[in-house]
């Protein structure tokens, strides 16, 4: 009889030992995937607003190019259509870049920065004189800046 408790016991001791270690096994493994997952988000982040940033900077590029093309007098002749497929194939490129950056972001005030950002970029299209772009030139330049700092907490 003894040696039937015994069994007993080394049986359900043995069960239980794999029940507890199963336990902690599965809450490891699910850290394990938090961690996998929360640092691949996080490049994911880092990617996104490098690209938005990046993208911005190109389409301002074409904005500030094509602006004095048109109010310089010495170059009205080189706006042309390649200039303005240009233009509208930067500011595709700034749109996705955005949608993109919103879509891994889970903060509104980095939604609405994007949102903001863009449309100060755009502004500098309908700009008529050159003090106004050279002031938003240098808004622009540091909006862009503000927006890699302000991100760049929320990657780290």
């Amino acid at each position: 009889m003894e040696a039937v408790v015994t069994s007993v016991v080394a049986v359900v001791g043995t069960l239980l030992g794999a029940g507890i270690t199963h336990f902690f096994q599965r809450q490891e493994t699910e850290r394990s995937h938090a961690l996998a997952r929360d640092e691949k988000l996080r490049q994911e982040r880092i990617d996104a607003y490098c690209a938005f940033a990046g993208t911005l900077l190109d389409y301002r590029r074409v904005l500030v190019h094509r602006w004095f093309v048109l109010h310089d007098e010495d170059r009205c002749d080189e706006d042309s259509p390649e200039l303005r497929e240009e233009q509208y194939k930067t500011r595709y490129a700034a749109h996705e870049a955005m949608f993109r950056a919103q879509l891994v972001s889970d903060d509104a005030e980095v939604v609405q920065l994007t949102e903001r950002l863009l449309e100060d970029v755009t502004q500098l299209h309908w700009v008529d004189d050159r003090d106004e772009l050279t002031e938003l030139r240098a808004r622009t330049r540091q909006e862009i800046r503000d927006f890699v700092t302000a991100v760049s907490r929320r990657v780290r």
